[in-house]
């Protein structure tokens, strides 16, 4: 018996999915991302030349910056910024442009639940738009543990009131990945980031990383689709 949702949804299912690209026109990269009714957007600017302090100039830095729709940054969004500026790190070729510095700024549009996970795809589909050396792209899920022991993909913000634990999981995309092999495996078998909230046990925890990749197959057909859209319409 199936956990039933609120919206309608089976448990393993994601919210309608859009995603615009080079939609701003000051910075060198930008991208909307929607999942449901969240929304964020998000702007690349530079490389620009020099790193900042504590930063090694022989390889390209990130900055990340993160608004809120309306009042002041706080501890949450600090922890996304830091969050959001490690995986960026990991998904981009840092050697190609050594001693500088790319910002990316995440504009929040609207939170309808799993934030995080929407705007690391966004940020992903902007550095993509600003032409910044990648290894592979990444696509990012939140995953929740419910009462019943059920696990949940991309909650709305109701359903993530009710949750018991949830972890934000990023994967490799393995459809548009330069890297087949990481030290013997394959990309696919990777996570790039994971961070959990909550008391999950560690058969829950791998619960969720398997139902995570199993619907990355689903968000990386929708990145392949929508970039092979924006090429052919160049």
């Amino acid at each position: 018996m199936e956990i039933d949702r609120e919206d309608g949804r089976r448990p393993n299912q994601l919210r309608p999915l859009a995603c615009s690209r080079n939609i701003l026109h000051r910075p060198h990269g930008s991208a909307s991302w929607s999942q449901g009714d969240t929304k964020v957007l998000a702007a690349v600017y530079g490389p620009k030349p020099g790193t900042r302090k504590n930063e090694n100039p022989e390889k390209a830095c990130f900055e990340v910056i993160w608004k809120p729709k309306s009042g002041q940054i706080g501890k949450a969004e600090k922890e996304y910024e830091m969050i959001l500026k490690k995986t960026i790190q990991s998904i981009c070729v840092l050697t190609v442009n050594p001693n500088t510095t790319t910002s990316v700024i995440i504009q929040v549009v609207h939170d309808d639940g799993s934030l995080l996970p929407c705007a690391i795809n966004a940020a992903c589909a902007a550095l993509v738009d600003a032409g910044i050396p990648m290894k592979h792209l990444a696509v990012a899920i939140c995953c929740c543990l419910a009462d019943s022991g059920y696990v949940v993909l991309d909650p709305n913000k109701l359903e993530e009131k009710k949750m018991t634990a949830f972890a934000y999981l990023v994967f490799p995309n393995t459809t548009l990945s330069v890297l087949p092999e990481v030290e013997g495996e394959p990309v696919e078998h990777g996570i790039i980031t994971s961070v959990t909230h909550g008391v999950m046990s560690v058969d829950d925890y791998f619960l969720c990383v398997e139902n995570g990749r199993a619907a990355t197959a689903s968000l990386s057909a929708f990145f392949r689709k929508n970039f092979q859209q924006t090429q052919g319409a160049v």
